[in-house]
C-alpha cells in the first residue's frame, strides 16, 4: 500500500480501536510495522460465517477493509477471473482482486481524512453483506465439493452489527 505525506495523521490506531469499541467488534490480533498498525477480526455475516476481515490503517492514506474471500482459485482462471470483474460492476464501492497466492479478496477502502465509526461500520458491514449474498455463487471456492457445511442452526454472532446497517445496505443487508 502506497502511504502518502499529507502532514499530520488524519486517524490513528486509538480512534480506530475506539470505532471497535463503539462498533461492537472485538479484533483477534493486532499487529503494528512501519507505522501501519492492522487489526484481524473474524466475523459472522447473515448466512456466512467466520469471515476473516484485516483492517489496515495507514494514518496518513487510508483505512482499509479486506477479507480472504476464498481459498486460492483452482479451477480455470478465466472463468473465476470473469466472475471477479462482473461483481467488481454489480457492487460499488468495494472491490474484488487476487492475491500473491491466489485467493480472492474483497476490500473497500476509505480514505484517511474523512473516516469515523460509522464509516468504518458500513465498509465491515458491506463486506459481510457481499459475502452473505454471493455464498451461494461462490460456494464452489469456499467448501470441498461446493457443499456449505452444517453449522447446527447456529446464527450470526453479528446479527445486531449488521442490524444497526440494514437502511443503509438494504440491498446488502436484508435479513
Amino acid at each position: 500500500m502506497p502511504s502518502a505525506d499529507l502532514g499530520a495523521p488524519s486517524v490513528r490506531p486509538a480512534d480506530v480501536e475506539a470505532w471497535f469499541a463503539a462498533l461492537g467488534l472485538t479484533p483477534a490480533e493486532r499487529a503494528d510495522r512501519d507505522g501501519i498498525t492492522s487489526w484481524d477480526l473474524v466475523l459472522d455475516g447473515r448466512r456466512r460465517f467466520d469471515l476473516c476481515i484485516t483492517v489496515i490503517c495507514d494514518p496518513s492514506f487510508a483505512l482499509i477493509c479486506w477479507a480472504h474471500y476464498a481459498p486460492p482459485i483452482t479451477d480455470m482462471f478465466r472463468k473465476s477471473y470473469r466472475r471477479l470483474l462482473r461483481w467488481n460492476d454489480e457492487y460499488p464501492f468495494a472491490k474484488f482482486s487476487i492475491s500473491e497466492d491466489e485467493r480472492p479478496l474483497l476490500a473497500v477502502e476509505l480514505p484517511a481524512d474523512s473516516t469515523d465509526a460509522d464509516a468504518l461500520g458500513v465498509a465491515i458491514a458491506r463486506i459481510l453483506g457481499i459475502a452473505d449474498r454471493l455464498e451461494e455463487e461462490s460456494k464452489d471456492w469456499l467448501w470441498a465439493g461446493g457443499r456449505r457445511p452444517d453449522y447446527g442452526g447456529r446464527g450470526s454472532r453479528n446479527a445486531e452489527f449488521l442490524d444497526r446497517y440494514v437502511s443503509r445496505l438494504p440491498e446488502l443487508l436484508e435479513a
